[in-house]
Order: structure tokens, then sequence, then C-alpha cells
């Protein structure tokens, strides 16, 4: 079946870093692009970064340009997402997505970030 599980998250202190990771299994992962999202408390679920399948094209919330990188290895079905210089509003539960076409969507179960002191 169709499975995306998230890891990496924490607690981090602000101006540090983390690592998120989404394996993904059950599908052509090469065929879907990928994307991450995150929700705070309270507040509604917004994209952070995606990716095309090919990993050609990127796409950053204006938030954290410049501090967040999305990457993939289609080798090894997953997707990861650098954050550094991590702020407190960045505290919010990471999810993964997939997406192919207008058909298929697949969701992770998520992993909380906590960036406090």
């Amino acid at each position: 079946q169709v499975q995306l599980v998230e890891s990496g998250g924490g607690l981090v202190q602000p101006g540090g870093s983390l690592r998120l990771s989404c394996a993904a299994s059950g599908f052509t992962f090469s065929n879907y692009a990928m994307s991450w999202y995150r929700q705070a408390p309270g507040k509604e679920r917004e994209l952070v970064a995606a990716m095309s399948s090919t990993g050609v094209s990127t796409n950053y919330a204006d938030s954290v340009k410049g501090r967040f990188t999305i990457s993939r290895d289609n080798a090894k079905n997953r997707v990861y997402m650098q954050m550094n210089s991590l702020k407190p509003e960045d505290t919010a539960v990471y999810y993964c997505k997939a997406k192919w076409g207008y058909l298929y969507e697949y969701w992770g179960q998520g992993t909380q970030v906590i960036v406090s002191s």
C-alpha cells in the first residue's frame, strides 16, 4: 500500500538546523512531484517547498527562501528538506505530499518540529 513516512523532526534552538526525510513506498516515486507542507497550531496547512518529479523545478514559500532546501533521491524513493537558521515561527507539524496529475495525491502522517530556546 502507499506509504509516506516522515522523520527527522524534533526540538531545536533558534538558529539551529534540522533535516527532514520522507520515505515513499507503494507507488512509482519518480513520477510524482513532491512537496513539504506545515501546519502550526491554530493555522491552516501551508506549502513550504515543492519539487518536480525530475528535480529540475523547485518552489519555496517566501518565509523559508534561502533557509530551507528541498531535494529528492529517486533511486532511494526519498525526499528531504534541509532546514537552516530555524526560527520559532517555523514550529509546526511538517508533512510530505506526493502528487501526480489531478487524481493521485498522498500525504504522510507528519513530523513535529519545535524551535525554542
